[in-house]
């Protein structure tokens, strides 16, 4: 009966059917997602915390290096190629005072790891925290 009522009047979203090649960018997108910007606070509960997160720079990853910074942390955004997205989330947390550190290319490529790890331990000399988001999203096959 609930399965039913569910699917029986399902709410349509109010903007129009949006394409992009992969990857997809937010800054392309209407509505802009909501990672939290304007809603999350943080508590402290990562004080001082160094984090490494693949795909950083949009969707999911995005809300989660907004939020692990607006906790304290200081953020290291491995991310493809969308140099636009990543800037933007990086001067957000600029703003808040949190280091945020971008590192481009594709973590499909072994050194490509190890420069992300590199860059990380010369810096700060230990990761506390990885967050392995990256993705590819992709249209099943029927």
């Amino acid at each position: 009966m609930l399965q039913k009522d569910l699917h029986s009047n399902p709410k349509k979203p109010s903007f129009s059917r949006q394409e992009q090649d992969s990857p997809d960018y937010d800054c392309k997108m209407n509505p802009v997602p909501d990672y939290g910007l304007n809603s999350y606070k943080g508590t402290g509960k990562l004080q001082d915390k160094i984090a490494i997160i693949t795909g950083g720079d949009s969707g999911i990853g995005r809300a989660v290096a907004w939020a692990f910074a607006c906790e304290g942390a200081t953020v290291i955004i491995s991310y493809l190629n969308e140099h636009e997205d990543a800037k933007e989330i990086q001067q957000a947390i600029s703003k808040i005072g949190r280091e945020c550190i971008l590192v481009p290319g594709d973590i499909s490529e072994e050194e490509q790891c190890k420069k992300i790890i590199d860059i990380t331990i010369s810096k700060f000399q230990r990761i506390d925290i990885l967050v392995n988001n990256a993705a590819f999203q992709g249209k099943a096959l029927s």
